[in-house]
């Protein structure tokens, strides 16, 4: 059944859902976790696939009609394929896509694809072991670029997206040799800043590598000429001008795109989130385990969704980060 559309209290209509399936990951990015970890969910806190299905399909009749999955690591999830063919079959969904750091990749890329997967945006913060090793704290580089390749060679994984963070003193070094990278495969390489979403909680904005800097250092290498940008589009994108592939840049920090956002956010345990920054949420577990109708359910996110945020307020002084992590909050 068709619902109306599901929009904010701004005015804008939101179609974009970014669903995190498990808070588990098997890396310990340092923009993402301590070294330690963190606590996970116990596993009768997080969603089941019927319920992640149940509110998936929800929103459809309501107008949001892009899936992400995320996590954590969403391919440590037991039986991800299984549920992300449950997704893709949702009627109303035009694209279902995973975000991955590639880890697990050689065992779940076909599984994936078959389970009708339209996109992939692959991890991967340096191309030199002994600093991707530094950053993610694991030795595992050469089994994520195997993943990758991996996943090139089915053609409806394509175009497949590889996201570097960035951050100053690590990512300059990576610049040059991400570009080359995206000028000899088939992957659009895009460098996101880094943000307030660390579980050491020790952001500081001069750490920020913005994407202009980036983009004049490459330019001077490797000319490039802007891509229009599409409505909602969290990357501004170009293409190298002799035309051997592309490069993007997500600037949520020095040219937020609040503006035109269209996405919400589902934790794995349930919650609803309206911004990545949001310090409030919204339970969609509780009363779906009570015996919610969906009716009771659309009648909740709509109020959710009604009071998004007009905007993130990292640049603002008195910027609170989110209790929650990255990790937890899915990306």
């Amino acid at each position: 059944m068709a619902r109306d559309p599901l929009r904010d209290g701004h005015g804008r209509t939101i179609s974009d859902v970014r669903v995190s399936v498990t808070d588990r990951c098997n890396f310990r990015c340092q923009y993402c976790m301590p070294a330690e970890g963190l606590p996970w969910l116990d596993r009768s806190e997080v969603l089941r696939f019927e319920e992640i299905e149940r509110i998936v399909a929800l929103l459809a009749t309501m107008g949001v009609d892009e899936l992400r999955l995320t996590g954590g690591e969403p391919l440590v999830r037991r039986d991800f394929p299984t549920l992300a063919a449950a997704l893709v079959a949702v009627d109303g969904l035009r694209e279902v896509s995973v975000t991955t750091n590639g880890f697990l990749l050689e065992r779940d890329a076909e599984a994936l694809v078959r389970a009708g997967v339209d996109r992939f945006n692959v991890s991967i913060d340096s191309l030199q072991a002994d600093r991707f090793f530094a950053l993610t704290r694991r030795d595992a580089m050469d089994r994520v670029l195997r993943g990758l390749a991996h996943l090139a060679t089915f053609p409806e994984a394509h175009p497949i997206k590889v996201n570097a963070v960035a951050m100053r003193g690590f990512t300059e070094d990576e610049i040059l040799p991400f570009a080359a990278f995206a000028r000899e495969h088939p992957y659009e390489v895009r460098f996101i800043e880094y943000m307030p979403l660390d579980g050491d909680r020790s952001w500081k904005p001069e750490q920020v590598l913005t994407g202009e800097e980036i983009r004049a250092a490459i330019h001077v290498v490797h000319p490039l000429e802007p891509e229009p940008r599409e409505p909602h589009a969290t990357a501004r994108v170009y293409r190298f001008a002799d035309g051997q592939g592309r490069i993007g840049f997500i600037n949520p920090v020095s040219e937020p795109f609040c503006g035109d956002c269209n996405r919400i956010r589902l934790t794995s345990d349930g919650r609803l989130r309206t911004c990545l920054f949001s310090l409030n949420e919204t339970d969609l577990r509780g009363p779906l385990r009570a015996g919610a109708t969906d009716d009771d359910l659309e009648q909740i996110v709509r109020d959710a969704v009604w009071a998004k945020e007009l905007k993130h307020h990292v640049n603002d002084p008195g910027f609170v980060q989110p209790r929650r992590t990255m990790s937890a909050i899915g990306g």
